[in-house]
């Protein structure tokens, strides 16, 4: 089979519509006034942005355009949401309940208003990654002002029960902010059905331009600016409004709602092909979060192929064509895997060798069956260099997913052989088996002709399952170079 482009990372974005970009252009140099000035090109846009911000609020069925916060992207909008909400409420109480697995943005605001007087509690999740609203009730105390929760988790694809949540918010007089980024698009929405009082989403998430959020308040929520100069926004937020973004976007809003249907049933088919597929042509593979069906987002999966790393395995498939996120934070120089699958206890080994893959509208069968027949070539190619695997194969370590009854957990081998507790010897494996791959990555190279560390560094991760920190096999690299 032939190589082919394959684009599976529309969680992390998606191609600009081409509706939406001819939207645009007369923006930039016809209808380029601003919206602030009172002459007839500041009416023209801002006749425009009426428009398109119509088309947006539509989305999520809002009472009204007027509702809506336009911000620079999806984590503006959740900082301007928790921590506006907090400035302006903190009169009312200083605790805010959020789950263990909200996105970095969520994470990181009440993280930061930790430090400046508020308390926070987390809400642990089963191990599909869903949120029991029972927990939320009990978490919730007097002093509780504020209840992030998000539709759909951007890791795993679960779908959270917000609905019975701001229920039971509802109940106290309790505000919910609903980070909606991997929801928006591709389910449908609505923030009054659903009770939330705050909602976030990003347009270039569902085929919109990047460098533009959404952040939906109902008017019984106050926030305060943390950007401040002019009144745009309402006031809530200063600056000159990025007028081509904002048009496009309301043109992606707008086709999403019409072709809503369409696109749910085409990715829906697809993602349960290439579920299949996967899981007949791969031994030890997990997915992590529900199956395909009703808890989960149509467009997402989340898998963990056991005794190999999400790098190599990310790397290798784009070498073949094929784009995919990696599920774990190697690829930022650190092994600290995902808090959220942290949080739904995911075996360390398994969340080293995380990817994600996520479909989009102008996916085909096509595509997922060469996905399926290239990756399950990949694993094995992974697996044939993987010390893990032939430890496994030895029946010195055992499998997570499957066990036999044979060998240690890796993370206990690894504990073994490192002298460190398990649970610190699970984040790096020092093993004289990456001398023995480096040195074998030296040899090639010198082969070739050439001595480039970084190159060395590449076939050595590729090839050593990632229980090894960047820092360490840079070390180990340059002194065996000398």
């Amino acid at each position: 089979m032939d190589k082919r482009s394959v684009y599976l990372d529309h969680q992390t974005t998606t191609p600009v519509l081409e509706e939406a970009l001819q939207a645009m252009l007369p923006y930039f140099r016809e209808a380029y006034g601003s919206p602030s000035s009172l002459h007839r090109f500041g009416l023209q846009v801002r006749e425009g942005l009426k428009e398109a911000k119509e088309k947006l609020a539509a989305l999520i069925n809002a009472e009204s355009w007027e509702d809506l916060i336009i911000t620079s992207g999806g984590t503006e909008s959740s900082n301007l949401a928790i921590k506006g909400f907090a400035d302006a409420n903190h009169r009312k109480g200083n605790h805010i309940v959020v789950s263990a697995i909200e996105h970095p943005s969520v994470m990181n605001s009440v993280e930061y208003l930790t430090k400046h007087g508020f308390e926070v509690t987390s809400v642990p999740v089963n191990p599909i990654g869903q949120i029991n609203p029972e927990d939320v009730r009990a978490a919730i105390t007097d002093k509780t002002i504020l209840v992030c929760v998000h539709l759909v988790n951007h890791d795993i694809g679960t779908i959270q029960p917000v609905k019975e949540i701001a229920k039971i918010a509802g109940e106290k007089g309790i505000v919910v902010y609903c980070d909606a980024l991997a929801a928006a698009g591709w389910m449908p929405i609505d923030v009054r059905d659903l009770g939330v009082q705050l909602l976030s989403f990003s347009p270039h998430r569902f085929y919109g331009p990047k460098g533009i959020g959404v952040l939906y308040r109902n008017r019984k929520a106050r926030v305060t600016s943390h950007i401040h100069g002019g009144v745009q926004e309402g006031g809530r937020r200063a600056g000159t409004e990025n007028v081509p973004a904002i048009i496009g976007a309301g043109v992606a809003a707008e086709i999403a709602v019409k072709e809503m249907a369409v696109r749910v049933e085409h990715v829906a088919m697809l993602q349960k092909r290439l579920y299949d597929g996967l899981w007949k042509h791969i031994k030890y593979i997990k997915l992590n979060g529900p199956v395909p069906g009703p808890l989960r987002i149509c467009n997402t999966l989340n898998l963990s192929t056991e005794f190999i790393e999400g790098e190599g395995q990310l790397l290798l498939l784009d070498y073949q064509g094929i784009a995919v996120a990696s599920g774990s934070s190697c690829v930022s120089k650190s092994l600290k895997v995902s808090h959220v699958l942290s949080a739904i206890q995911l075996d360390h080994a398994l969340a080293q060798g995380n990817i994600i893959m996520s479909l989009g509208k102008d996916n085909t069968v096509e595509d997922v069956d060469y996905v399926v027949e290239t990756f399950s070539k990949i694993v094995d190619k992974l697996r044939n260099m993987s010390p893990m695997w032939k430890e496994f194969e030895e029946g010195v370590i055992d499998s997570v997913i499957s066990p036999t009854g044979k060998g240690k957990s890796f993370t206990q081998h690894a504990a073994d052989i490192s002298g460190k507790p398990s649970h610190e010897a699970s984040q790096e494996l020092p093993s004289p088996k990456i001398e023995e791959l480096a040195r074998t990555a030296i040899k090639k190279l010198n082969a070739s002709g050439s001595k480039d560390v970084d190159a060395v560094i590449k076939e050595v991760r590729t090839q050593a399952a990632g229980f090894i920190s960047a820092k360490t096999l840079e070390d180990i690299v340059r002194k065996l170079l000398g």
